[in-house]
Formats: structure tokens, C-alpha cells, sequence
């Protein structure tokens, strides 16, 4: 099923393929996906490369061209874009509360979660690219956790690629939940040093904000509550641009003096709303640690590890810090839109049978153009993971730099063309 229109400088074409929800049995269940086919107006029947998109997450849906900016109208200048919505997410069949209420159980609802990994993801592609292309490799970019899935493709569909671009997404092909947290922490604690180094007058302010959600019940316009742990994961943000600034303008107007005294402004609360709960992406905390397991259940890995990391504990007096992009137990019972999936992270919290996600022999003899952008102060993804991934994929080439933070590629769209270069050995 396709449908065709116009936006400024572009012309789209929407894609929905039927696929198994396990590929591996062609007799499983039917999922839809969708792929938004994106070229620069009047090469609309040019003969141009492909170059599929892979956002990153998990659960997260393609970018939206509104109209081409940044590194799509970059990409746009040579390749036809396919902006996929991977499995789960956007206008693909969505995996939500409200859709996965249809199984009796989370052990249930896991059983069907497992197969919105790299791997499915990867295979979907393979669809889309066999019905678009006719059989021709095509370039993937993939964009954090977009990257992990594209060192998947290369694995397990590496005829299918003509060059591999990735930014912020190396993983590591060996390290398992445990790993990947115990050197997430010190980051996110990095960059809670940085936020207070810039906005010393915003220690006081955070820790006035904590007590008073711990002496209060505060709802967020939604009506669930505001927790003060709850806040402290406003953090998930730290590794991007700008965020740093957004959440200092937004606790400057965190008080407000009510009739009965300092009470959090609307703005505050309206403000923070959004940052604390995974309505538009239940994928990012259901699969989060799933995406790192080949083997091991990940059991609640981030918040088992937390106990070494004493400065995220809150004791009179302490400073508050921010987490990360961690996900804990307690967001199933607080986040109104994970409240119904608590069964179904549990059973995948001891899930034991992933299968792998990587082949290093495919890999240490990969022949595909390869090149990635390692983010030096990467918050997500471990710089020295990245580089020991990078030294294990033939051909690898990586450009380190301190430029840019995770969202490098969508800051500056040079990101994208010093890659191309680099595949191309122009770079």
C-alpha cells in the first residue's frame, strides 16, 4: 500500500509492508511496517541510490521531514530516503498498553517483545529492500541504538548493503546489560558535574524541588504524580544539545508563592511532563536492556548496579543528581502508560534465551564500507566499547571527536557528508 504528496523541497511516498512477527516461522502472525520513501522534488523518477534511515531507541519512530533540513536535505542531494518506523513504533503496527492488553499475560506479552530486536528489525529492512530496490544493496545510516542495528545487518544481511554509516552507535559486539551500565554511570555523573559547573545556582533550586516532592503530592497536568525519583531522571537528556540551558530556564520558573506558601508553577510541572513518562515510546523502557543481552537475562541490570553508585542516592543534605537513560522497576508502577506492562518487563527482565545479535566472524571479514562518528563525551554509548567494536569490524574506519554530543547528526549535517566521504575514501 503506497500514498503519494508534497511538502516543500520534497516528495514522499508512504510504504506499508505485511511481515511475520517471526521470521524464522513464515506461519506466525502478520505485522505491518512503514517505510516513508523521501526524494528532493523533481528527481522523483531519477535513478538515485537508496539510503535507509534507522532511528534510534529502542522504540523509536523515524525522523519526520517537515520539510528537509539538516542531514536529510544533505542526504537528499544523492540518495532516495527510506525513513522507517521500525517494528512497534510510529504507523508501524504499534506495541503500546493498549494494543499488547490483548495477551492474558507478561509472560505472553514478552513472547511477542522478543521479536522487536535488531534482528527483526534488520530482516524487516530486507523487505522493504528487496520490494523497492529490486534485489540492489542500498547505504544504511543508523543513528544511535539505529547503529547497534545497523552492526546487526552487517552480520546477518551483508549482501544487502552497499555502505554503512553510523553516528553515536557503535556497540559493543561482547558486552552484555552489566557492562554497558557500570560505565554508564560514571558518565551521567560527568555530566551532572558539567550541568552544576555551568548552573551552580541550580544545586539549591534542584534540592528544594526534590524536598518538596517528597513532603507533597504534586500531580503533572496528566494527573499522574511527580515522585522524586521520578525527577531525578530528567537526566536522560544530558547527552544532547542544549539541554543543559532548557532544564536551567525551566527550574528558574520552578516556584511560584502560592497562599500557603512556595508551590511548583504550572509552567514547572507542564514543562517537566513530558521528560518523565514513555507514553510516546514504551519500546525504550520495556526493550532498553534487552537490547544488550545475547545469552543472560539482564535482571533489572541499571537498577541492581546502582547500589555502587552512592552518589545518586539522596541523603539529608546531599546534593540531588540526575540519572540517565536507566531504566528501574518503579517506573512500572508510577508511569501511567508502563503501570499495564509491568508483568511483561519483569518476564523480560529474566528472559535467558536471547540469541546473539552479532557474528564476529562475518564481521572480522566484512568487505562493506564501513565508517563511523565516536562521540568523545558520548553519555549513551561507551567511547571505549565503540573503539574496541571498531577494531573488530574489517574495514572500520572512525572518526573520534569532542564536537558534538550524541546528536551530532542532527546538529550539523557536515556529520553525514564527512562520512560519506569516509566510505568513499574521499576523507
Amino acid at each position: 500500500m503506497t500514498t503519494s504528496y508534497r511538502s516543500p523541497g520534497i516528495a514522499c511516498v508512504d510504504h506499508v509492508i505485511e511481515v511475520p512477527l517471526d521470521h524464522g516461522d513464515p506461519t506466525s502472525e502478520r505485522i505491518s511496517v512503514f517505510g516513508r520513501e523521501v526524494v528532493a522534488s523533481g528527481n522523483e523518477t531519477a535513478d538515485l541510490p537508496w539510503l535507509l534511515f534507522l532511528q534510534g531507541g529502542p522504540g523509536g519512530k523515524a525522523t519526520r521531514p517537515v520539510p528537509a533540513t539538516g542531514w536529510l536535505r544533505r542526504a537528499l542531494r544523492e540518495y532516495r530516503v527510506l525513513l522507517l518506523d521500525q517494528r512497534g513504533t510510529g504507523r508501524s503496527t504499534p506495541a503500546n498498553r493498549q494494543t499488547l492488553a490483548r495477551f492474558g499475560s507478561g509472560e505472553q506479552t514478552a513472547d511477542y517483545l522478543r521479536h522487536f530486536r535488531a534482528d527483526s528489525i534488520v530482516r524487516d529492512a530486507e523487505v522493504f529492500r528487496r520490494r523497492l530496490t529490486g534485489d540492489r544493496p542500498w547505504s544504511v545510516l543508523g543513528q544511535s541504538f539505529g547503529g547497534f542495528c545497523a552492526l546487526t545487518y552487517l552480520s546477518i544481511a551483508p549482501e544487502g548493503l552497499a555502505a554503512v554509516l553510523v553516528t553515536g552507535g557503535l556497540a559493543g559486539l561482547d558486552a552484555g546489560p552489566d557492562e554497558v551500565y557500570r560505565a554508564l554511570y560514571p558518565r551521567v555523573l560527568r555530566k551532572n558535574t558539567e550541568y552544576f559547573s555551568r548552573y551552580p545556582q541550580d544545586e539549591p533550586i534542584v534540592r528544594s524541588v526534590f524536598d518538596h516532592l517528597a513532603e507533597h503530592e504534586v500531580l503533572l497536568p496528566t494527573g499522574e504524580r511527580l515522585t522524586p525519583h521520578r525527577f531525578q531522571t530528567l537526566g536522560i537528556e544530558f547527552g544532547k544539545a542544549g539541554t543543559f540551558d532548557r532544564l536551567h530556564y525551566l527550574l528558574e520558573e520552578a516556584f511560584v508563592d502560592a497562599p500557603g506558601g512556595p508551590d511548583l508553577s504550572d509552567t514547572f510541572l507542564h514543562g517537566v511532563s513530558g521528560s518523565v513518562t514513555f507514553a510516546t515510546d514504551p519500546l525504550y523502557a520495556l526493550l532498553h536492556e534487552s537490547i544488550y543481552c545475547q545469552g543472560g537475562a539482564s535482571l533489572w541490570s541499571a537498577h541492581r548496579l546502582r547500589r555502587e553508585f552512592t552518589e545518586f542516592d539522596v541523603d539529608e543534605g546531599a546534593s540531588v543528581r540526575f540519572t540517565g537513560e536507566m531504566i528501574y522497576p518503579w517506573m512500572f508502577e508510577e508511569d501511567p502508560a508502563l503501570v499495564p506492562l509491568r508483568d511483561a518487563a519483569e518476564a523480560l527482565a529474566a528472559k535467558t534465551d536471547w540469541p546473539n545479535l552479532y557474528d564476529h566472524d562475518v564481521l572480522s571479514h566484512n568487505r562493506v564500507p564501513v565508517a563511523a562518528v565516536v562521540y568523545h563525551d558520548d553519555m549513551y554509548v561507551d567511547r571505549e566499547l565503540s573503539l574496541r567494536t571498531a577494531e573488530q569490524v574489517k574495514g572500520l574506519r572512525t572518526w573520534v571527536t569532542s564536537q558534538y554530543e550524541h546528536d551530532g547528526l542532527r546538529m550539523d549535517s557536515g556529520v553525514l557528508d564527512r562520512l560519506i566521504a569516509m566510505t568513499r575514501g574521499e576523507a
